[in-house]
């Protein structure tokens, strides 16, 4: 159950990629722009997505333990440390690059977007090198 909930909840929010425009890197691109053609629907999209987070937190903290498990596994720690900048800037960096983060990246594998070919493989790389390079990192 935990599985197939998982997927509806991962498809629900590609399909609203894929609606919003997201999925698409010259849209996210334009908004970076801000000296060019700007396009501030990403921003009415982060929005949208911030106030519905913040009311379903919290209708769910409401709750006494998720739906399908026996508690809430919170972060241990709320630290803002040199991996986690290092992290955020190297984000940002191929966000603005590539006009892709994750989540619309796999969305826009959905539509053939020749973007993701590239994209897709470089950010597996990335995930794989950051993890070995972690433990090192975080000296």
């Amino acid at each position: 159950m935990r599985i197939a909930l998982g997927f509806v909840a991962g498809l629900v929010f590609g399909i609203g990629l894929l609606m919003s425009g997201m999925a698409n890197p010259a849209k996210v691109l334009n908004f970076l722009d801000v000296a060019g053609p700007w396009d501030p629907s990403l921003a009415f999209v982060m929005g949208g997505a911030s106030v519905t987070a913040f009311l379903g937190f919290r209708l769910v903290w409401r709750s006494p333990a998720p739906m399908l498990g026996d508690t809430f596994r919170m972060p241990a720690t709320s630290d803002i440390d040199r991996p986690l900048l290092m992290g955020a800037a190297l984000f940002g960096i191929g966000w603005g690059i590539g006009g892709f983060c994750p989540g619309p990246a796999w969305a826009a594998l959905a539509m053939g977007a020749p973007g993701t070919l590239v994209f897709l493989p470089a950010m597996l790389i990335g995930l794989t090198l950051g993890g070995r390079l972690k433990p090192a990192l975080a000296t």
